[in-house]
């Protein structure tokens, strides 16, 4: 029945800060829609952004997202690009199970406190 994921939600504080983060460490595309809502593209999918109490039919809270992005980039340049903008590291490079068999995560907490987990398909961890 289901074909695959079109688009998640993470809530922020600040529209703003939160684009600026994924743009400039990730180089994810923004998009505006519905004349005011910001969405990251990633690739064929995307990540709709929300302002706490935006939406009154669900519980969105800060902090609480937790979402895997893939890269084809190696975990050693993920790793060295987040350390280059002065992101964080939370754990990794290391192996982790994906939807399609091992990856190489890396972690960080964006702004918000979501938790961003980049991951490659890739073998290398270096």
């Amino acid at each position: 029945m289901i074909e695959g994921i079109d688009h998640v939600v993470l809530a922020v504080r600040d529209l703003d800060r939160a684009t600026a983060i994924y743009a400039r460490v990730l180089n994810m595309q923004v998009e505006t829609f519905a004349k005011t809502r910001k969405a990251l593209m990633a690739g064929d999918q995307k990540i709709n952004l929300q302002v706490i109490g935006q939406e009154n039919r669900n519980h969105a809270c800060i902090g609480s997202g937790d979402i895997c992005l893939l890269t084809r980039h190696s975990p050693a340049e993920v790793r060295d690009r987040l350390e280059a903008e002065g992101v964080a590291i939370l754990e990794g490079p290391f192996e982790k199970t994906g939807a399609l068999g091992p990856i190489t995560s890396v972690y960080f907490n964006d702004p918000d406190g979501n938790l961003v987990e980049v991951s490659s398909y890739a073998k290398t961890i270096s």
